[in-house]
């Protein structure tokens, strides 16, 4: 276990951790995150565990409702002629129930330290891995934002620039217009694309 790992276990202690595999929000968190084979092998086991808890509770439930059809049996033939044979045949079978209830329930004892003790393997595994990403966003997102800042930059100069020509521009035109006269240029406008020319406000066709 590594120093981060026993940190981390440091501050979780006693904490209750939601079973991950059990956590619809958590395949969220992961989607589009590859998981590590690690990830994956802790996350089968821990499949795995809740499985096996599952199916000893059904075991456990149909041997307790075997033993108390059995113990049913053992009154219900007391009054037979062979009563003492058949309760003792059932007597055993009691006791082979009782005997594998005590089996079943030290297993059931032992899978919630397991099932934690791997569930918070994965999460520690979640965290690194989204921590991770985070980075690499962060990384990126503060990259980005420089090229914006720059971009901004270029745009507030080519703002300023396209003022000044559209400017230019347009007082050349109102000098051409006044020194040359409005027919000589509406014949070169007809040449020289009169859509890209600007327009000229009304009573200001003479500069002074």
């Amino acid at each position: 276990m590594s120093k981060k790992d026993d940190e981390f276990k440091q501050a979780i202690k006693g904490k209750k951790i939601p079973i991950i595999s059990l956590d619809n929000k958590w395949y969220k968190l992961m989607n589009g995150i590859d998981h590590t084979p690690e990830m994956k092998e802790k996350e089968e086991k821990l499949k795995s565990l809740l499985k096996r808890q599952g199916k000893l509770n059904n075991e456990m439930k149909s041997v307790r409702k075997e033993k108390a059809t059995l113990m049913d049996k053992i009154v219900n033939v007391m009054d037979e002629d062979d009563a003492e044979k058949k309760q003792a045949d059932y007597s055993a079978m009691v006791n082979d129930c009782n005997k594998k209830l005590d089996e079943l329930q030290d297993e059931l004892l032992e899978l919630p330290a397991q099932i934690n003790e791997v569930n918070t393997a994965l999460m520690l595994d979640t965290m690194e891995i989204c921590y991770s990403v985070i980075a690499e966003n962060t990384t990126e997102i503060n990259e980005m934002n420089a090229w914006i800042d720059q971009m901004r930059i270029e745009l507030k100069k080519n703002i300023v620039r396209r003022q000044k020509a559209e400017m230019k521009n347009q007082q050349m035109y109102f000098y051409m217009h006044d020194i040359f006269g409005p027919e000589v240029i509406d014949m070169f406008d007809m040449t020289y694309n009169p859509e890209d020319k600007p327009v000229v406000p009304a009573g200001q066709g003479t500069v002074s």
